[in-house]
Order: structure tokens, then sequence, then C-alpha cells
């Protein structure tokens, strides 16, 4: 029976070699490099200590075409983005493969889709970074937003918070307190609306989040929310800026303490337009903010009595 022998290799670092193409500057000396520096033996002059190789990062293999050596790591993907993907029916050039390539390709496809998750925790993982990827599209948030989202869903499963609650519930938690961490003007009715889950199973997932894992979250105020809205209703600047006046003007004074944000910005809007000759209806602001007539009429008066 044939036998085959392996040879294993070690690279140390204190192994010298010499360098014959270059002698020392000082005294003319033999001189030896190592993985480190470049040393004289005879005074011990360094050379030369840096290896590093400081060109492009990019290669030429042809004329007028640059390659890298891949995409950066991301943590939206469960393996970091290092995964390989096996493409259909064409080689990387573009050519046609054969019948025979193609079936041989498929087998490939199939085994690398059996062997791509080591465990459940990681099939977990990547089903819920999907989650996250899919709520952060459809609420068309910043890549920032998401990357922060994906991170926190990590976070939440290195320290045992998925166990016994929804993955889906846990994505969607995550992609609120990434915008509750950055001040974001979302609501949890709005980041719940494209999922998958109930809001009340979110909000009991984002209050384990904030507890567990302390996250840096503000109050959202009420000015946040009004260039949001007044967007959507299509005012002037002039009304915009006006609203967000009042709505400053009444934080600083203390009175959108424990009120709902968009109900007090959407009767800054309301307050605003009415100023500026614009008669936009309670309903229509209310419809858009997602509250009811009454609560704009309510903060309504109390702008009023606050005379900002």
């Amino acid at each position: 029976m044939a036998t085959s022998e392996i040879y294993e290799t070690t690279f140390d670092e204190d192994v010298q070699t010499d360098s014959s193409a270059k002698q020392c500057p000082e005294c003319d000396g033999r001189v030896t490099t190592n993985a480190v520096e470049t040393v004289c033996e005879d005074c011990g002059l360094v050379v030369d200590e840096r290896r590093i190789d400081h060109g492009p990062e990019w290669r030429a293999f042809d004329e007028g075409k640059r390659e890298r050596t891949g995409a950066p790591l991301t943590a939206t993907r469960h393996d970091r983005g290092l995964s390989t993907e096996i493409g259909r029916g064409t080689d990387a050039n573009g050519n046609r493969l054969s019948g025979r390539k193609r079936r041989q390709v498929a087998r490939m496809r199939r085994e690398q889709s059996r062997g791509r998750f080591q465990s459940k925790a990681e099939r977990n993982l990547a089903h819920g970074l999907g989650e996250v990827r899919r709520i952060v599209s459809a609420l068309e948030l910043s890549e920032m937003i998401r990357d922060q989202a994906c991170q926190l869903f990590r976070s939440a499963q290195n320290e045992d918070l998925l166990q016994g609650r929804s993955i889906e519930a846990m994505a969607t938690a995550s992609v609120y307190g990434a915008c509750r961490c950055d001040g974001l003007s979302r609501t949890l009715e709005d980041v719940t609306d494209p999922a998958r889950v109930e809001q009340s199973r979110v909000t009991n997932a984002y209050k384990t989040l904030n507890t567990e894992l302390g996250l840096p979250a503000q109050p959202v105020t009420p000015s946040a929310f009004v260039p949001r809205l007044a967007s959507e209703l299509d005012v002037s600047d002039q009304i915009r800026q006006r609203a967000r006046q009042l709505a400053e003007a009444s934080e600083s004074t203390g009175a959108t303490t424990g009120v709902q944000p968009s109900g007090f910005a959407a009767a800054c809007l309301y307050k605003a337009g009415r100023e500026d000759g614009r008669w936009l209806t309670q309903s229509d602001i209310a419809e858009v903010a997602n509250v009811s007539a009454v609560t704009v009429r309510t903060h309504r008066d109390t702008l009023d009595e606050l005379a900002v």
C-alpha cells in the first residue's frame, strides 16, 4: 500500500538569511535579514526594519483592469461576507458551461448549501440578519442603521437573549433600537408594520435589549418628527421652520414631557399652517402622524396656552 509523507514547514522569525546584495553603510560589514529587520552583524546597525508592502492594494493582471482580493468584512452576514457563491450556467468569464460541467456545478452548489451552517445558532443568526436587512430595506433606512441593527442582533444572540423569544421579534427590536440610539423619528408602529410579528412581542424584545444590553437610547423629541411629517404633508419651508420653532420652544419649557412626540409635532404643523394661511385639516395631519384628531386638538390647546 502506497503511503504519502506530509512535511510540515514552519516559519521562524529569528532565522537569519544572508543579504549579499547589501553591505553595512557604516562599516561595510556583513548584513543579515530576518522577518522583522535587516541588521549588520559587525556593528549591530539596523539597516531596514520595515517589511510591510506599501504598494497599492489592487493587482493588475491585464492592462487597464484592476482586481482586489474581495469585498470588506460586513456585520450583515452570518459569516462576515466570507462565503463563496457558486454561479449558474456560466463561468467567471461569462462563457456557457457544458452540460456535464453544469451538472457538476449543481452538485457542488447543493453540497455547499448543506454545509453552509455549522450549527443551529449560526442558522438562527443568518435568519435574523436576513430579517434585519429586509426591514431596513422596507423602511428605507441608511446602511449605518443596518450595520448597527445587525451588530445589535449579534450581541443579543451572544448574550443568550434569543432563548424563548421569536427571532423575527428580536430582529425588529434591533432595528428599532438602532433607530432610537441614533435619534431617528421612527415609532414602534412604523418599524413593526413591515415585520412578520405582533407589536406586543416586539415591545417585549426591545425592553429585554434595553435592559440587558444597556442601550444608549435617548427620548425622541417632537422636533425630530417635524421634518418627516412636513415632507409627507408637502408643506412649504416656512411652515416647516415655524413648526420646528414651536416644537423646540415647547421642549425647552418641559411641555412635551410624557407626550407622544408624533402627535405634538402634528399639532405644531397644524398651528404653523394656520399662521401661514394654509388650513391643514386636523384629520389629514392626524392620519399622517398616526394619531387621532383629538390628540392634535389637545396639543394645539397646549401650544395656545404657551403662546410660543
